[in-house]
């Protein structure tokens, strides 16, 4: 079964290789994921998100998701230093860098929790997948027609922040500057949640955050830096 949809501003595309899967089981996906984009979007005047940018609600009148995307956003920005930081002075309470990650896990984990034992799902070129191998190319940060490394996944997820596709989008906090230290990097890691917010975080770390990436638990790490120098952990499973 496959199914692509635009959801949260980019395609997601799900894969399940389970002979009893339909169109039904992707509902649910779909379903989270729209109403993800609804409650937590910025860029919607009425998502929760925005009310409590506008201070419409206090911290106690959160839902328990937004309270969790909250914790995990601070204890990122704890992590890096403030290079990562979802609250950057001048501008709105913009979590997207950890939504995306934690959501679309919580979507993969809705497959598996109704019995979908292999699938990927590819949201805008990060993916989760289970019931491998599977294989998952990173694209070259200079050649869309090139990719630097193809990675086999097995049960896992792979995300890569770089500046090809948006430019320099990605704030350090620390400066309220874009950051240039890196040109790519992948982080493959147990859930999305962890490797979308740490290839994020490092990113905002500059050439510093590869090494800060490599030693976060359960995480390897693929970068090309701004000199086009190529990094990598001793693990990182690539594909043979």
């Amino acid at each position: 079964m496959r199914r692509v949809e635009q959801v949260m501003g980019f395609p997601v595309s799900l894969r399940i290789d389970d002979e009893s899967a339909s169109e039904q089981t992707a509902d649910p996906v779909f379903a989270w994921l729209r109403e993800v984009d609804a409650r937590f979007s910025p860029f919607r005047a009425d998502s929760e998100v925005s009310r409590l940018d506008r201070g419409e609600l206090t911290p106690h009148e959160l839902s328990p998701d937004l309270t969790e995307v909250l914790g995990l956003c601070e204890e990122y920005r704890v992590a890096t230093g403030g290079a990562f930081d979802v609250r950057l002075p001048g501008r709105g309470l913009d979590p997207c860098a950890m939504v995306k990650g934690w959501s679309v896990q919580r979507a993969a984990n809705l497959l598996s929790g109704r019995g979908t034992s292999r699938f990927c799902l590819n949201a805008g070129g990060d993916v989760v997948a289970a019931g491998g191998p599977w294989r998952v190319g990173v694209r070259h940060p200079e050649r869309a027609d090139r990719l630097c490394t193809v990675l086999e996944i097995t049960d896992g997820a792979v995300a890569t922040s770089a500046r090809y596709e948006r430019g320099d989008h990605i704030l350090d906090g620390r400066t309220g500057r874009p950051a240039t230290g890196l040109l790519s990097i992948t982080v493959v890691a147990p859930s999305l949640t962890a490797a979308d917010a740490t290839a994020t975080a490092a990113f905002a770390m500059g050439a510093e955050g590869v090494e800060w990436a490599a030693s976060r638990e359960g995480c390897e790490v693929f970068a090309v830096d701004a000199e086009r120098r190529v990094l990598r952990t001793a693990g990182l499973p690539v594909a043979g």
